[in-house]
């Protein structure tokens, strides 16, 4: 507790360790992380550093392994449980893991290559086959249509009989040729449009769609090909149409000149399919059976390179001793740790062997040194809540402790319902349950991980919710009557008050709490049921509600400022007591604390029987600033004399609060020696104690206010899920016929999901977020600067792995 509330003890130390032990010594650091290590050597680039090739080789590692991991997603193979923690690997064995990651890589890189030929292979048959299967369609629509245009007649023959053999028509002299291929579908019209601009219409394009997907050898997407050919006359259009196809990137193969080759290429390329399908098959066999070697020592890889490269990254910080056997390292450790520290050097030099060992020499420095709170899973939430708002100077008061309480607390206030606070702590009790659960803790997806990890302060806001909505009275916008109303109708005929005439003419009827029987006593927990009936009941709550907000925003503040005492002590700052705390305290409680003495005065001292003349708390306060009220109705005896005072003695705690520091210290610079010595202004200091008593006397009035947040968000709570209850439930429970039961069904879907969506989701993150800015402005800004540096420990387990941020592990 005392680590949570002030933080660890730090302290500077320089460790010695051997050259043939620091390797194994700051590994057995790193499984600790215990130290954060400082650069000894800031004017040294990162190229110029002793190790800086011994993390090229790491890089190189990493580099291989990122490709293995690649290879490994891509084959859809699944890695091993990561419950495998290894030691960093000895120097020499660096050599050796290099090996084998570059033999992987050679085989893994052939392997592929011959794998994407083979691909490549049977996709070019697969495409000549579709070319050759659709072009003979052409030919044969070709023999069904009619005569060509009049400018095609010069070939009567071509016309009529298309299944002649093109060599005969060379024989003639018309020299026709044809280039045949597949483009994407995409790019067919303007390729059309190409080849009529630039040929003159010396061609005849002919083209159809591949009914089946075909994949792209350049991004191995599949897509949509076309199957042209193209009739030119002449070689010079022949050139031109063949620089087109290599522009529009088609891919052309040969047209068989007759049917009877074009039939033995078409059985040739059967066979060789075939047989390249079950290479292929084959290659794929063995790629896997690699892949899957890899993936099981894959993990083990990538923790030893992280390790290693880590290691080689804190040894460029050290600096080397005069005789460069020795290297000094400067690490901050926390005071409690240091033995700790010095047995993990003795178990480096044991285990490299080495006869002298290495050790730890505490230092003296003026740094402010870093801030270590130690945590564990259900304090580490609402830690995290701190550390947001800023990390704490060294030794400071950490609010954490406190906001354990009184962050799941206030947000209740505004979240109070027994219904939503249930479901939101099975919620919060299921995830605690099943934290262990690989697939809960293991995912990407950063809103889940978010509610994982703060599912202890979940589980707190939802039982604290339990707890206020039992205090509110409300579940799901109903009243629980548990212990019997306090309230009787019946004593209201008894007495005479009530006439049957009087139930028939009025729609609402006022119970007088003055009558005999009426009202028997306050309900035994929390707000009686009956006030859900009341048509005054918005007004009610409204009034208890706002002045509940006012009491615990002044509690909550006083309690800030009185933690600011622990600060002031701690730092052997005696004379903050007198000159700030005292002056803050009184300026807060003589105004504000007086508000909620009238408001709790008020309650304790007026009944029912004289609650008519109770007078206004909100004029009486604003006419105590106007020193006025001399004509109203006193709220208790001598009330004007005591707010004269304690106005006096709140407007003399502000020029205490802002000349008394600096004043002293001015003081004590010029009359003590020892103090002189160091460097004092007199400008910076006053104007640092204006700023802050001008934020502090102007803080505690909006902050007073900003406390009402509780009451407004509490009202809209009760108020939406009083509306959703009305507008959808209400509506299925109203049905008394024989299909109400089966409408219920719906209704009662539809009411679930707006009250988990609307009333937990959005009104859960409005209410959280309005209590985070309580703890963040209103209270801790009278004790916690948060202006500290959080230590960062050397340790393997908190060191980011770029595979993770791929998404590769």
């Amino acid at each position: 507790m005392c680590s949570l509330l002030r933080g660890e003890e730090m302290c500077l130390a320089q460790l010695f360790l051997q050259s043939g032990s620091a390797y194994d010594c700051i590994s057995e650091l790193g499984e600790l992380g215990l130290v954060e290590f400082r650069d000894l050597n800031p004017s040294v680039t990162t190229f110029q550093r002793k190790h800086v090739n011994e993390i090229k080789k790491c890089e190189e590692m990493e580099r291989i392994l990122g490709y293995l991991l690649r290879e490994v997603k891509k084959a859809d193979i699944s890695l091993p449980e990561r419950d495998v923690n290894p030691v960093a690997p000895l120097p020499k064995h660096i050599m050796s893991i290099m090996e084998q990651l570059q033999r992987l890589e050679v085989e893994l890189g052939e392997v592929t290559r011959n794998k994407d030929k083979l691909q490549r292979n049977l996709l070019e048959l697969t495409e000549y086959t579709h070319m050759l299967r659709i072009t003979r369609t052409f030919v044969q629509r070709s023999v069904e249509r009619e005569p060509l245009q009049a400018q095609y007649e010069e070939f009567p023959f071509l016309e009529k009989d298309t299944m002649l053999e093109y060599s005969s028509m060379q024989r003639l002299g018309a020299k026709l040729g044809f280039i045949s291929g597949l483009i994407q579908r995409t790019k067919i019209q303007a390729f059309e449009r190409m080849l009529w601009r630039v040929c003159k219409g010396y061609t005849i394009l002919s083209y159809a769609e591949v009914e089946e997907y075909l994949e792209d050898p350049d991004t191995g997407e599949p897509s949509k090909r076309v199957v042209f050919l193209i009739s030119y006359w002449g070689d010079q259009i022949g050139q031109k149409v063949k620089k087109i196809c290599d522009c529009y990137h088609c891919h052309l193969y040969p047209y068989p000149s007759s049917n009877e080759e074009r039939n033995d290429v078409v059985e040739g390329l059967r066979t060789r399919i075939q047989d390249l399908h079950t290479v292929l098959h084959r290659t794929e066999d063995y790629l896997k059976q690699v892949l899957m070697k890899a993936s099981e020592s894959v993990y083990t890889w990538v923790i030893q390179v992280k390790k290693m490269k880590a290691i080689y990254y804190i040894l460029n910080l050290c600096s080397l001793d005069v005789t460069n056997k020795c290297l000094i390292a400067e690490v901050w450790c926390p005071v409690d740790d240091i033995p700790t520290l010095q047995r993990a050097l003795e178990e480096g030099s044991r285990k490299s062997g080495s006869t002298v060992p290495s050790f730890v020499n505490r230092i003296p420095t003026n740094d402010a040194p870093p801030t270590l709170i130690r945590t564990n899973k259900f304090t580490s939430g609402f830690q995290n809540i701190v550390d947001a708002y800023g990390v704490g100077n060294y030794r400071e008061v950490n609010p954490a402790p406190f906001t354990i309480i009184t962050f799941p607390f206030l947000f209740a206030v505004m979240f109070g319902d027994l219904g939503h606070g249930a479901i939101m702590a099975l919620f919060a009790l299921w995830m605690v349950l099943y934290e262990n659960n690989r697939k809960l803790k293991n995912t990407r997806n950063e809103i889940w991980n978010t509610f994982f990890e703060g599912r202890y302060i979940i589980l707190m806001m939802g039982l604290f919710s339990i707890y206020t909505g039992l205090i509110y009275n409300d579940c799901f916008s109903k009243s629980l009557n548990i212990f019997g109303s306090g309230w009787s109708v019946k004593a209201m005929f008894t007495e005479g008050v009530w006439k049957i005439a009087d139930i028939r003419g009025n729609r609402f009827l006022t119970l007088d709490p003055n009558v005999t029987g009426v009202f028997t006593g306050p309900y035994p927990l929390g707000i009686d049921p009956i006030w859900n009936l009341a048509s005054n009941r918005l007004t009610f709550l409204n009034s208890y509600k706002m002045k509940m907000s006012v009491i615990l925003g002044i509690i909550h503040m006083s309690f800030g400022v009185i933690l600011s005492t622990y600060n002031h002590l701690h730092f052997k700052k005696k004379y903050n007591l007198y000159l700030v705390f005292l002056p803050e305290l009184l300026f807060l409680l003589c105004l504000f604390g007086y508000l909620a003495f009238m408001i709790i005065y008020k309650w304790l001292v007026f009944t029912a029987k004289d609650s008519r003349l109770a007078p206004s708390i909100l004029i009486h306060f604003i006419n105590m600033f106007l020193m006025q009220g001399d004509g109203m109705q006193p709220l208790y005896p001598g009330q004007t004399g005591l707010q004269v005072f304690l106005v006096v003695i709140a407007v003399l705690s502000v020029p205490v609060l802002l000349l008394g520091k600096p004043v002293y210290l001015y003081w004590l610079h010029n009359g003590s020696n020892r103090i002189g010595m160091y460097r004092f202004d007199f400008g910076d200091e006053f104007l640092h104690q204006a700023i802050h008593t001008i934020e502090y006397c102007l803080g505690c009035v909006s902050n007073t206010a900003s406390y009402l947040r509780l009451w407004a968000l509490s009202l809209a709570h009760a108020q939406l899920s009083e509306v959703l209850w009305a507008m959808v439930m209400r509506v299925g429970l109203r049905m008394d016929t024989t299909l109400g039961v089966l409408f219920l069904v719906p209704v009662f879907c539809l009411f679930a999901v707006l009250t988990v969506s609307i009333l937990l989701v959005m009104e859960g993150l409005s209410a959280f977020l309005h209590a985070l800015r309580l703890h963040w402005v209103e209270f801790q800004n009278k004790f916690y600067s948060g202006t500290g540096v959080k230590l960062c420990p050397f340790s393997f387990s908190l060191l980011p792995s770029s595979f993770e941020h791929d998404g590769l592990l």
